[in-house]
């Protein structure tokens, strides 16, 4: 048999034969006078057996002491057991995951945590439910647990219909400042916010890092005009 051949019979890919011999499981065999390789009925029954352990997960590195053992190959079943049960956990909490991602309608790329959050407000339009998103993602990423579950928290406080409202409406008004907004239009929001929304828990966040200050900065400078920067400060002098 040459190597499509044998391939074809046991089911693999000419591609997967020739890695199996560069990796040395499958032994490669003897050449004929014209170069081609000469597959027997024997190296039909390894790569069979090759085949079969690859297919249970036994690591191409683990395959050939299996090949050469002639005892019991509980323990090697057991830890493939194991590997198996720690897989079928992993995935399943992975399909908990999009199904919560789906019925919250959000992206595949939002913390599962917000996903219900997320979505919640759509006071300032699209674009601003993709900046609060995208700042979300980021706080999520640097924060540690105590920070995820006070940002998780706070998204919880803001989603109350009472709250929501008032902030949907604040943002807004957040959303139309233009850098030619009066300065007393800008007092007006930073005061309002803080009659409105004042009384969120901000309890958890006091571990924010400077470096995650400066991405959130550095963040604010590219998608947000002059007088919405200056909202942002004057609200952080204010509290």
């Amino acid at each position: 048999m040459n190597s499509g051949e044998i391939a074809r019979m046991a089911g693999v890919s000419v591609r997967t034969l020739r890695h199996y011999h560069q990796v040395g499981v499958l032994p490669e065999p003897a050449r004929r006078s014209n170069g081609y390789r000469e597959y027997t009925v024997r190296d039909l029954v390894l790569l069979l057996r090759i085949r079969r352990l690859a297919e249970l997960g036994v690591p191409l590195d683990g395959i050939p002491p299996m090949l050469a053992s002639d005892g019991p190959a509980d323990a090697v079943l057991d830890e493939l057991d194991r590997e198996l049960a720690g897989q079928i956990e992993r995935l399943t909490a992975r399909r908990a995951v999009i199904a919560r991602l789906r019925a919250a309608g959000a992206g595949p790329d939002t913390p599962p945590e917000l996903a219900d959050l997320l979505g919640a407000g759509a006071g300032g339009g699209p674009l601003m439910l993709e900046h609060d998103r995208d700042i979300m993602v980021l706080l999520h990423h640097r924060l540690d647990e105590a920070g995820r579950a006070a940002l998780t928290g706070l998204m919880s406080q803001v989603s109350e219909p009472e709250t929501l409202a008032a902030s949907n409406e604040l943002t807004a008004r957040f959303a139309a400042l233009t850098p030619d907004t009066p300065d007393a239009e800008i007092d007006r929001l930073v005061a309002d916010y803080h009659r409105a929304l004042g009384h969120l828990s901000f309890d958890g966040f006091e571990n924010v890092d400077g470096r995650t200050g400066a991405l959130l900065t550095a963040y604010q400078k590219m998608v947000f005009n002059d007088a919405q920067r200056e909202f942002f400060a004057r609200l952080i002098a204010a509290a």
